[in-house]
């Protein structure tokens, strides 16, 4: 399945990735567990501001079925089922949430060498169908999507991208938001473990004439010690040390301020994941 170009998801993701992934302004601590029968068990407790929360989540793996069930401490449980290859090259993904019994979901998604496409729906009366395509290659992909509303009849997003993939590089621009915003970025890898990277991106809103720029990247320091920093044009400057306690064991320590307000209190997040 990872021959083709990809889903229209991966457009834009790496540096999405970099720029978002691990920037954590609240308190996680989440311990994993695993058995030789293909059960995985995760515990995690967080605290934002003054309120705490905490879920458990199962996971069982066999042949090509995984099941995730998530119970969280608001009395939710949340449930998810994909199966691979029941048709060849096809995922299937059904989800669904309780006690909200509208909240079901069913994703569909078809890969080939030179083009992949997915199709999401939404088990209730009135369904949102979400549909995706992408054709090319691995080294560059052309894709679309769109979301049809099916009780008013209109199309609630619709979106387009493109992408440039190289070993040491990545490129893409999006135009989303219905056409209301174009997003620019591009990703250079220093190394074959892609772990020190730089990226720039630069998104504009043509309805209020809005430019964003942010820089950022990621430093390996050694094989245990990850930094990540990032910085747009409105002074919003983020930083993240992850260092690997033991193996699979990674403490995370992230902050984030803004330059052009320097009396405002910064906001700090910490996150310990623990695995055997």
């Amino acid at each position: 399945m990872s021959k083709g170009p990809g889903l229209f998801s991966d457009i834009g993701k790496k540096a999405k990735d970099l720029l978002t992934k691990d920037y954590i302004t609240d308190q996680k601590f989440s311990v994993s567990t695993y058995s030789d029968t293909g059960v995985a068990i995760t515990s995690t407790a967080v605290k934002k501001g003054g309120l705490s929360a905490g879920d458990v989540v199962t996971q069982y793996k066999y042949n090509n079925t995984v099941l995730d069930v998530k119970f969280d401490t608001e009395s939710n449980i949340s449930t998810t089922l994909t199966v691979t290859d029941i048709i060849p090259s096809t995922k299937a993904i059904a989800s669904f949430k309780l006690p909200d019994y509208n909240s079901g979901k069913l994703e569909v998604q078809y890969y080939h060498y030179h083009g992949t496409f997915t199709t999401a729906a939404a088990l209730n009366q009135s369904p949102v169908v979400d549909i995706s395509a992408t054709i090319g290659t691995p080294t560059i992909a052309f894709g679309a999507e769109a979301g049809y509303e099916t009780t008013s009849g209109k199309f609630s997003k619709y979106t387009a991208g493109v992408s440039v993939n190289q070993p040491d590089s990545c490129a893409s621009i999006i135009l989303g938001d219905k056409g209301d915003s174009i997003r620019a970025s591009y990703v250079y890898n220093f190394d074959q473990l892609k772990k020190s990277s730089a990226v720039g991106e630069i998104t504009r809103r043509f309805s209020t004439n809005e430019n964003t720029f942010t820089v950022g990247g990621s430093y390996a320091v050694d094989n245990l010690t990850l930094v990540k920093t990032k910085l747009n044009n409105h002074g919003k400057l983020g930083a993240v040390l992850q260092h690997e306690l033991i193996p699979k064991s990674v403490l995370t320590i992230s902050s984030e301020f803004d330059t052009k307000a320097l009396d405002k209190t910064p906001r700090f997040g910490l996150a310990l994941a623990l695995k055997p």
